[in-house]
């Protein structure tokens, strides 16, 4: 049987992967700011509708913009991990789905626990 599973991918730090790593939260926190600006911008043009309940508009909106507000403070926390962690740490940067194969007498907890290691955009670690 195949599943679809999430694998962690994890990053080595090394000066090089921190600067980008540190780029990437950086760009990908920007990215999420505007879109709140812009979700929050959209809200209020769809509360002037009449024809719209303006709780159920205020609703909906706020979950969105509260999903990319707790990504925002994800991505605080891992740069605030990328200045403390030593080189040679291992970091959690991503998630991706992997077809896995799933056999009669497999251990489930090595099925579950698959993650993939990096070091400077290298796979270095795949199980």
């Amino acid at each position: 049987m195949k599943i679809i599973q999430k694998v962690t991918v994890k990053q080595v730090l090394t000066t090089t992967s921190r600067e980008e790593l540190r780029e990437r939260f950086n760009q990908r926190t920007e990215q999420l700011e505007r879109e709140c600006r812009q979700l929050e911008f959209e809200q209020k043009k769809l509360e002037r509708k009449p024809e719209l309940s303006k709780q159920e508009v205020e609703r909906r909106f706020s979950i969105e913009i509260s999903r990319r507000k707790d990504r925002i403070r994800w991505m605080s926390h891992q740069l605030q991990q990328l200045s403390i962690l030593p080189n040679g740490s291992e970091l959690d940067t991503d998630e991706v789905e992997s077809i896995v194969d799933v056999e009669e007498g497999d251990q489930w907890e090595e099925i579950r626990n698959k993650e993939i290691v990096i070091r400077d955009g290298k796979v270095i670690r795949a199980r």
